[in-house]
Order: C-alpha cells, then sequence, then structure tokens
C-alpha cells in the first residue's frame, strides 16, 4: 500500500526543508501545492489556464481545480509508492476530498505530522530568508548564509526577500495560517493521525522525529 504524509506547520517553522529531507531520507516524491500551481501555469496546462483566471481576478481557486491538479500529480509515476504533501489540505473539506482521492490510489493519509514553534522564532526567521531569483533556493541570512554574500550557492543566482517575508508581512501571515489551519489540525486529532512535532529541535532531529512517526503510524 502506497504512503501518504499530510506535512503542517505555519510559516518559517522549516517545512519545506523537512519536506525535502524526508522526500530523501523515504524515496517518497515531495508535493508542494504552491510550486505545483505555478508549474501548471508556466506550462500554461489546461488546469494552469483554469487556475489563472481566478487568480488574475484576485478571487480563490475553486477546490475542484487544485484537487485536480493534486490528483494529476499523483498520477505520475514517482508517486507509485506514495507521496508527502506540502500545502495542501488547507480545509476540513479538501482533506475529505483528499481521502476519497487516495482510495483511487490504493492508499490513505498515514499521518499528518504538525511542526510548530514559539510565534517570535517563526518570525525572526522568516525576516532573516533571502531566495534565489532563478530556482527558489532558500538561505537564512543567520543559520544558513550563502557563501558569498548575495549569491546562491547552487545557481549562483541574485537572492531577494520575497515581499511576504519582509518583518511587517511576516506576523500576518502567521496569523492566517493559525486561522485556517487549526481546523485541519482538529480533524486530523480527531482522526487519529496527527502528530505534534518540536520545530526548536535542530533539523537533523526534526527530520529524525518524523521518520520515527511515519514508522509507528504505518
Amino acid at each position: 500500500m502506497a504512503t501518504y504524509i499530510v506535512l503542517l506547520g505555519p510559516p518559517g517553522v522549516g517545512k519545506g526543508t523537512q519536506a525535502n529531507r524526508l522526500s530523501q531520507q523515504t524515496g517518497l516524491a515531495h508535493i508542494s501545492s504552491g510550486d505545483l500551481f505555478r508549474e501548471n501555469i508556466k506550462n500554461q496546462t489546461d488546469l494552469g489556464k483554469l487556475a489563472q483566471t481566478y487568480m488574475s481576478k484576485g478571487d480563490l481557486v475553486p477546490d475542484d481545480v487544485t484537487i485536480a491538479m493534486i490528483k494529476d500529480r499523483l498520477r505520475r509515476p514517482d508517486c507509485a509508492a506514495g507521496a508527502i504533501l506540502d500545502g495542501f489540505p488547507r480545509t476540513p473539506a479538501q482533506a475529505d476530498a483528499l481521502e476519497a482521492m487516495l482510495a483511487d490510489f490504493d492508499g490513505r493519509v498515514n499521518v499528518a505530522p504538525v511542526i510548530s514553534a514559539p510565534r517570535n522564532v517563526l518570525v525572526e526567521r522568516l525576516s532573516d530568508r533571502w531566495t534565489c531569483r532563478e530556482s527558489g533556493h532558500i538561505f537564512n541570512m543567520k543559520s544558513n548564509p550563502p557563501k558569498v554574500p548575495g549569491k546562491c550557492d547552487l545557481d549562483g543566482s541574485e537572492l531577494y526577500q520575497r515581499d511576504d517575508d519582509r518583518a511587517d508581512t511576516v506576523s500576518k501571515r502567521i496569523d492566517i495560517y493559525m486561522e485556517q489551519t487549526t481546523p485541519l489540525i482538529t480533524y486530523y486529532r480527531d482522526h487519529g493521525k496527527l502528530v505534534e512535532i518540536n520545530g526548536l529541535q535542530s533539523i537533523e532531529q526534526v527530520t529524525q522525529t518524523l521518520l520515527d512517526a511515519l514508522k509507528n503510524k504505518s
């Protein structure tokens, strides 16, 4: 049976880093809903064009479009053993739709880890975060600075600070996350899938805790 992980956590907690590390350790595909949207829009797929019509008007993309993108991605060969879902689902309704979808792939959500850290830590991490323009590689000026200031270690492109990583917008992002995700955390807790992870541990310790949680819930 395929294995599926729903990885939860607020902005700045290191969720993307952990998803990539978990993918390397388990061989499961890492599916970021944000990356998936950008890929479909960039490649002008039918779903990408449909999503763009809503986004260009400032409207939320309907669940059925998002779910169709996820299902299309899960059909690819690299997802045969399962996947790590990052950024989806965002609501209990999407979580129900995901379970129905995964039944078609002979799978279910095995575990939903939520990585947490105090607000002041999240604000500091995000405010120190810079992104490379070419491929979106992320650096932290305190914990993971680039070797050459202002340049990405991996592709040499310029580093910049995203508007939503600026100090004045970070707190609002965290508030939005808490408001939107609390019902989803309750959903997975009620279904016996939630595992709480201390995001103040080292990167290596968080990864190991995630691996242990997956082993215990499989």
